[in-house]
């Protein structure tokens, strides 16, 4: 099986279409959550997650919204969480609130959470990933810190395919990744191709301006921080 894997996409529209638009064919999309916060756009990056049924587990941002809490959050992710309440109708309110906080596909053999198996809201970097972390699936998808990469244990996989909307391993490109799962089990079955695409960031940048979200959400933008 061949999945897209996305990501932390953060209302980012223009990036997550220059994702769909760049990435090759794949059996099925999959995403790790957070797919609004920060950026102007919720309502279409919702839209388009749903309209093409692709699974999805539940971000902190996603829960904020859904949830009307920020708990901790900085300037800048409030006035997204903000934003989006303001801008999603109830019916996309309760598809947020309903999404899990893991789940699988591929029959078991690939799971999705947002930051760790244990806990949704902890951080885990590449260099931080172990095959503690795996429960038997071959492959595990993390998303969270932004941060592209993954690591190969004889277990299995565990990936993060990078942020569509907001990256933070210094690369200003939209992240994602093509993942073939092939015959076999853990991670010899596992062929993981991280991908990047660039994007106007320009644009995203206006339109943060317009929104009235703080100049800094687009800006950051530029340097993939």
């Amino acid at each position: 099986m061949r999945l897209g894997v996305v990501s932390d996409i953060h209302g980012n529209r223009i990036a997550f279409e220059a994702v769909l638009d760049d990435m090759p064919s794949v059996d099925r999309l999959v995403c790790a959550g957070d797919v609004v916060g920060y950026n102007p756009w919720p309502a279409d990056c919702v839209a388009a997650v749903r309209e093409r049924s692709i699974p999805t587990v539940m971000g902190n941002h996603d829960r904020a919204v859904a949830r009307d809490s920020a708990f901790r959050f900085n300037a800048m992710a409030k006035a997204g969480v903000d934003h989006a309440r303001e801008h999603l109708d109830d019916d996309a309110l309760s598809w947020l609130d309903e999404l899990p906080d893991e789940r699988t596909v591929a029959d078991g053999r690939v799971k999705l959470v947002h930051g760790h198996p244990a806990d949704p809201d902890r951080y885990t970097y590449p260099e931080e990933f172990s095959p503690r972390m795996l429960d038997g699936e071959d492959l595990l998808v993390t998303g969270h810190t932004h941060v592209q990469g993954h690591r190969i244990f004889s277990e299995g996989v565990v990936m993060n395919p990078g942020s569509v909307g907001q990256p933070r391993d210094g690369d200003p490109r939209a992240g994602y990744a093509v993942v073939e799962v092939g015959d076999g089990s853990g991670g010899e079955a596992v062929t993981v191709e991280e991908r990047r695409v660039e994007y106007d960031v320009d644009a995203v940048i206006e339109a943060v301006e317009t929104a009235g979200l703080p100049e800094r959400i687009g800006t950051r933008l530029l340097a993939g921080q």
